[in-house]
């Protein structure tokens, strides 16, 4: 429906549906997140029809077709995830990590530090990724890369119209955008999805590049045990559709659906979408 178009959320209506979500957050448990989503089946990698696998190629497959390049790849919503960056690490010289909350940029750092107390061992990850690059016994050399590449881990906001804070980008931008499960899930609504799609690429130069991967037919997630948080449900027409409408051009979309016994109960999810696009 075009309604959206003509009567988005402004004002106070907007900013209750985006504190609201935020209150959700506030109990976010980056452990039990990372329990529900990033252990077998979902992160099966004896299983092509595994989730984070399918992930995984997607990400390799854009990284290595040789168009995504340049010096700086900035992950917009990490969340506690590394997974994102592991082929992108060795085509960008610096790699920036961005989440909203504390407590996930601290996940993060706990590992980029290599000071142990980690709520997930993300070798079975450099290892599935190395064997992908043909050189599977060379993983904890690409731990090294990505310690050494990636250069910050700071605080993001998606809603702003300038995410990021001053001077954290040169300013021409990145040279490439990667975010995986973040817009739909901090968004109340399709307009606002798109509003934050749209303040995204102000962080891109022309002609940069766009990786996202994000949930289809999502109406809520738990990220711990009593912590339901709600998503706005998309599919493939309206993704297309926010992209455009964003100022994005489409390269390409991909869409795996989920078999029966990766629906674990841990949110309603249907399928992921996985797209490439490029800020013309």
């Amino acid at each position: 429906p075009e309604s959206h178009k003509r009567s988005p959320l402004v004002g106070p209506a907007k900013e209750n549906g985006v504190a609201a979500m935020a209150v959700c957050y506030e109990k976010f448990d980056p452990a039990a997140y990372l329990q529900y989503n990033y252990t077998p089946p979902r992160a099966d990698f004896t299983r092509k029809d595994s989730i984070v696998p399918w992930k995984l190629a997607c990400l390799h497959r854009a990284f290595t077709e040789g168009d995504v390049k340049g010096e700086l790849l900035v992950d917009i919503g990490s969340g506690p995830t590394l997974y994102q960056v592991l082929s992108g690490c060795e085509v960008f010289r610096k790699v920036l990590l961005t989440d909203f909350l504390d407590v996930n940029r601290q996940e993060l750092k706990r590992w980029l530090r290599d000071e142990g107390g980690c709520s997930l061992d993300w070798t079975p990850y450099l290892q599935h990724v190395c064997k992908l690059e043909g050189r599977p016994s060379e993983w904890t050399e690409k731990a090294t890369q990505l310690r050494r590449v990636v250069t910050d881990v700071v605080p993001i906001d998606v809603h702003c119209s300038q995410p990021l804070a001053p001077d954290v980008l040169p300013p021409s931008g990145a040279d490439c955008l990667v975010s995986c499960f973040c817009l739909e899930s901090v968004s109340p609504d399709l307009p606002t999805f798109t509003r934050a799609l749209g303040h995204t690429r102000k962080l891109l130069r022309p002609g940069g590049h766009l990786l996202l991967i994000g949930a289809l037919g999502e109406s809520y997630y738990f990220a711990g045990p009593d912590v339901r948080i709600p998503v706005v449900p998309l599919d493939e027409a309206q993704v297309c559709a926010s992209l455009k409408e964003s100022g994005y051009t489409l390269i390409r979309l991909e869409v795996y659906t989920l078999p029966p016994d990766m629906r674990v109960g841990v949110d309603d999810v249907t399928g992921v979408f996985f797209l490439k696009a490029v800020n013309q």
